[in-house]
């Protein structure tokens, strides 16, 4: 079994590990007694976006707040979720975000993720300001991720971490998070316990709000996969509303289109390539779903689209009686 930590380092990335491996984040009233500052930190070089070159600790890291994921841009998997959910987190912060809270999106595959690439890749997403992206050496990404308790996926892309970092720099305060977390929860850790500064601010909610998530499983199967690209009956977002989406597409269309959308982009399905303009060119991921996780989905968006339709009729008729 290969060694995952530097051995220099070893009892400090085992602190490191246990801290940010749990939810609940401790206070630590004294910057000093952080151990995981520059002794700790890689300062390698690494070249953003925008081809600016900053050192991973003095520029991205040191007294910041951050939210930090790893990404390769040509990902047809979990990393346009990932990065989806993060676009919403960044919309509930508000002005936080660029001002109190940094985004950063490191790519595992600096071979391919040029400045360039990783710039057309935000542009999909229509990434605002606040939000860095960045690439380097591959042996120095393989040594961030293993500094906050990541294993590197190799050789394969594909096999690398999604995990979410949330983190304050100055208090030693670092979470791991999921990318089917709660984005309104995520937004509360980021502007609550990581920033007390910001505690109070109108983009955070209650506890109880925050978690009060429905129990069925394809209702929870949709907030986690799809509701931060679609809505059903609330517009288009990233992706296309659902609303009665199985009256306007095939049912076995759709059904193969949630399964796996990458094969169907790949054989040039005539109706697959033709949304893709409307939404940026943002290709929808294969979220590894089996045909029963579809067929609850689509059965959970009917009986959505059916009763936002029935509001709409409601509200409708109460108006034209009021009149």
């Amino acid at each position: 079994m290969k060694r995952v930590w530097p051995s220099c380092s070893t009892h400090l990335a085992r602190a490191l590990l246990a801290a940010i491996s749990v939810c609940l984040l401790w206070p630590i009233t004294a910057v000093a007694q952080s151990p995981w500052g520059r002794d700790y930190w890689p300062n390698v070089t690494l070249t953003t976006h925008d081809d600016r070159q900053v050192k991973f600790y003095d520029d991205v890291l040191r007294g910041k707040i951050v939210v930090v994921n790893f990404i390769f841009t040509n990902c047809g998997d979990v990393c346009p979720l990932d990065t989806a959910q993060l676009k919403r987190v960044q919309e509930l912060i508000g002005d936080h975000a660029g001002r109190d809270v940094t985004f950063y999106s490191i790519s595992i595959d600096p071979e391919n993720d040029t400045p360039e690439a990783m710039r057309a890749f935000m542009k999909k997403f229509d990434i605002k300001a606040g939000w860095t992206f960045l690439t380097g050496r591959q042996d120095d990404i393989t040594l961030i991720q293993r500094k906050f308790g990541l294993e590197p996926a190799g050789e394969k892309p594909t096999a690398h971490s999604t995990t979410i970092i949330l983190a304050n720099e100055a208090t030693g305060q670092y979470v791991k998070r999921s990318p089917y977390d709660n984005p309104q929860m995520l937004a509360n850790v980021l502007t609550g316990q990581l920033n007390p500064k910001g505690r109070g601010s109108g983009s955070r909610l209650s506890y109880a709000d925050a978690v009060a998530v429905a129990t069925d499983e394809s209702a929870q199967m949709f907030r986690t996969r799809c509701a931060t690209c679609h809505t059903i009956g609330g517009g288009d977002g990233l992706g296309p509303d659902l609303l009665m989406v199985s009256s306007r597409r095939s049912p076995e269309w759709l059904a193969r289109f949630i399964r796996e959308p990458d094969k169907m982009l790949a054989v040039k399905d005539e109706t697959a390539m033709a949304m893709l303009p409307n939404f940026r060119n943002l290709a929808m991921p294969n979220l590894k779903l089996s045909e029963q996780n579809v067929a609850d989905l689509m059965a959970f968006i009917d009986v959505e689209s059916r009763k936002t339709m029935e509001a709409r009729a409601a509200a409708q008729h109460g108006e034209h009686h009021h009149h």
